[in-house]
């Protein structure tokens, strides 16, 4: 957001983003699918929002395909090609975006199915995960960090923001080498302007939506 415009900032619970995130996906047809991606410092623990959007979006009828972008990540002899910690490798080649829109979000639409993994980052293998059928309605729920700006196909797109502070605050001392990737992600990707729904995490008990 430019900083002449006015943001609006809402206090709410953890409950309350989950609410109001599964609210915009419910907004839209329910007959086709929405692909939803959480995005934010792993210190923000992406995945734990988007594990708690299953449930309700469940009780709400809709199928959910639970994604992570971890699971999506190009082999270590690409994505490590310039060493193990080079910020810019982990902006930028990091992520298979070609694979998860390939195997997920395009396939999910265009095909009716989607696979759940295609490489354990643990191991470095192929997890040989089998497709799932999608059902008409299905919500893909992705999280991951860096997710932004990449060419993903996805519907709508939450962003758990951080001061610049707070996340060198957050960041071990053995992981400050990524730091420099979330600035140029903030330079460059403007995630808090590219995000459909933007939720200031600075403080995990009490979050709070940005909006304009």
């Amino acid at each position: 957001m430019c900083e002449h415009e006015r943001v609006r900032v809402e206090p709410v619970t953890v409950d309350g983003v989950v609410s109001h995130v599964v609210d915009r996906v419910l907004s839209q047809d329910a007959d086709r699918p929405v692909r939803l991606v959480v995005d934010g410092h792993p210190s923000t623990h992406p995945e734990s929002l988007a594990d708690a959007l299953v449930p309700p979006l469940q009780v709400a009828g809709r199928p959910v395909a639970r994604v992570r972008v971890r699971d999506f990540w190009r082999p270590a002899s690409l994505r490590l090609e310039q060493g193990r910690r080079d910020p810019d490798a982990l902006l930028d080649d990091w992520i298979d975006v070609d694979g998860l829109n390939r195997e997920v979000l395009t396939s999910v639409v265009r095909r009716g199915r989607w696979l759940p993994s295609l490489r354990d980052p643990d191991v470095d293998r192929p997890t040989r995960a089998a497709y799932v059928e999608a059902a008409p309605g299905t919500v893909v729920v992705l999280d991951g960090s860096l997710a932004l700006g990449r060419g993903l196909d996805v519907d709508l797109a939450v962003h758990l923001a951080l001061r610049p502070a707070t996340e060198m605050r957050r960041t071990p001392l053995d992981e400050a080498w990524t730091l420099a990737a979330y600035t140029r992600y903030r330079r460059e990707a403007a995630p808090e302007r590219r995000a459909d729904v933007v939720v200031r995490f600075d403080h995990p008990d009490r979050p709070a939506l940005l909006g304009r």
